[in-house]
């Protein structure tokens, strides 16, 4: 899970254990040129010339759009949408994201100062730990990374937070949302908590904002079910640094002979294209090899190479005959071809062959990079989705570097083999299963991994009404729930362009 950092705000914008990121997501751009600040003028607007740094980053957000922006199409002139008039850069964004071509789709364009682009080589410089309110309306610690500051001091899944800098943890004002989102999600150097462990016991801590290295594995495991082996992983972020670690954990996986796989990725927001690829190939059967895995569909005007903008996004690259060239991201081709570098083909990884099924385990912030792979599954194995309908993204960008900041907006769709990718409303699950996070990662007995292990076992999930229309013993609705835990959703939600496209 990634930091998306909000530059005209001070809340940050997404989980506290997001993964960091080192390198660049500018489509694996080496070496970027110097910062692209000056927007290209349409013909024949009424943009006058300025040196107002604030006003040329608007001008150069609508005008990228304006070739670039997924839903293009339809969209004003310079002069009739007028960007400058805009007090900052996020309500450019919302009036882009409001406008009739998008369908009310766009929930995904951001500008930030350079975070997510950092974040991608998995380090981290915050507690390393999140957080989500229970089925009883109680404010619980959902995942812990290793070796982070949080995990250092003690914290773990399960644990109930009832203070936050020396506040409760109830949310009956604006006040208490504001010290949540500030204590927990913002950039403070430190956070002071109360917590109580499963024991019932009490703990104060304090935990001091640091750097670490991100394992995005938080756990994994094989089971034995009815004499048949189940492989089971935890994945939190597609961090470009993650690939071996996965290799390794699917070694392990081809040791012990599992023929099932539970997946959970129900808080993993997404991440690289590459890394998706890369998990998708170590699951798929070896039969698939040279058959289509998904093709990316860009931007009709950058198909057409009329995204004459792009010629301001540069970088270094060396060509195929050893030498250094500079060029632009207006020198790839996004034809959704083969020849293109567009359609992916599955390449069998590792030896783990045969899986006979492969469960999810999802939730309302499953969404990108995560959708991406079991996207690109589903035409191809049979596939079993746990949990809550996830988030709906199946649109990706890469970055656009506009004077010190960086914008996403989408600009491409992904479909799978059978030409599927229109998820914009999530994908519905098999069965509806609340979180438990009351059990820690791998327990037999949480919910959800109960669910794929039982119907392993049996061959279908248990009999009892959807957990989602189970009333808390707290007497909260479910509703009112997940509109808070809507609220302390701060996780990035993206799947970032990281393979290495083909020049024209």
């Amino acid at each position: 899970m990634f930091r998306k950092v909000n530059v005209k705000k001070s809340i940050l914008f997404f989980l506290v254990g997001s993964a960091g990121f080192l390198a660049s997501c500018k489509k694996n751009s080496t070496e970027p040129d110097s910062d692209s600040s000056t927007p290209v003028v349409e013909k024949n607007t009424l943009q006058t010339p300025t040196s107002n740094r604030d006003y040329l980053t608007r001008d150069s957000i609508f005008l990228y759009a304006k070739q670039t922006y997924f839903w293009n199409v339809g969209m004003p002139d310079y002069d009739t949408f007028n960007p400058r008039k805009y007090a900052n850069d996020d309500q450019v964004l919302a009036a882009l994201a409001a406008l009739p071509s998008t369908g009310g789709k766009d929930k995904y364009s951001f500008i930030d100062n350079g975070a997510v682009a950092g974040q991608l080589g998995g380090v981290s410089g915050d507690y390393g730990f999140s957080a989500n309110y229970d089925a009883n309306n109680l404010l619980r610690v959902k995942s812990v990374y290793a070796t982070s500051p949080a995990a250092l001091a003690g914290l773990k899944r399960g644990y109930q937070i009832t203070r936050v800098n020396g506040r409760t943890t109830l949310r009956t004002s604006q006040s208490d949302i504001d010290n949540l989102n500030d204590g927990i999600f913002g950039s403070n150097p430190s956070i002071s908590m109360t917590v109580v462990k499963p024991d019932g016991t009490s703990q104060d801590l304090v935990i001091n904002r640091g750097s670490y290295n991100i394992n995005p594995i938080l756990y994994s495991n094989t089971y034995t079910v009815a004499a048949k082996k189940i492989g089971y992983i935890v994945f939190n972020s597609f961090t470009t640094n993650s690939v071996p670690l996965l290799d390794a954990a699917f070694a392990k996986f081809t040791t012990d002979g599992i023929t099932e796989l539970v997946v959970d990725l129900r808080y993993n927001g997404g991440g690289s294209v590459a890394t998706s690829e890369a998990f998708t190939n170590l699951i798929a059967p070896a039969s698939q090899n040279g058959k289509v895995m998904y093709t990316t569909y860009w931007t009709k005007t950058m198909q057409d190479k009329q995204a004459t903008i792009l010629q301001n996004q540069k970088f270094y690259q060396t060509g195929s005959d050893g030498v250094r060239r500079m060029f632009s991201f207006y020198d790839y081709d996004y034809q959704p071809t083969a020849q293109g570098g567009n359609l992916e083909v599955f390449a069998k990884r590792g030896s783990l062959n045969g899986l006979t099924r492969v469960y999810f385990l999802v939730a309302g912030g499953t969404a990108s990079a995560s959708e991406l792979l079991i996207n690109n599954l589903k035409p191809v194995m049979d596939v079993k989705l746990i949990g809550r309908k996830t988030y709906g993204k199946p649109v990706g960008f890469f970055s656009l570097r506009i004077d010190k900041k960086d914008l996403y907006i989408p600009q491409f769709q992904t479909k799978n083999q059978s030409g599927f990718g229109d998820y914009f409303d999530g994908m519905a699950v098999d069965k509806d299963v609340v979180d438990d996070l009351t059990k820690d990662f791998g327990d037999p007995s949480e919910k959800l991994l109960a669910q794929a292990l039982n119907y392993s076992a049996t061959g279908a999930f248990t009999s009892y009404l959807k957990e989602s229309t189970l009333s808390s013993t707290s007497g909260v609705s479910r509703q009112v729930i997940d509109s808070n835990n809507e609220k302390l959703d701060h996780e990035f939600k993206g799947m970032i362009e990281t393979r290495k496209l083909k020049l024209k």
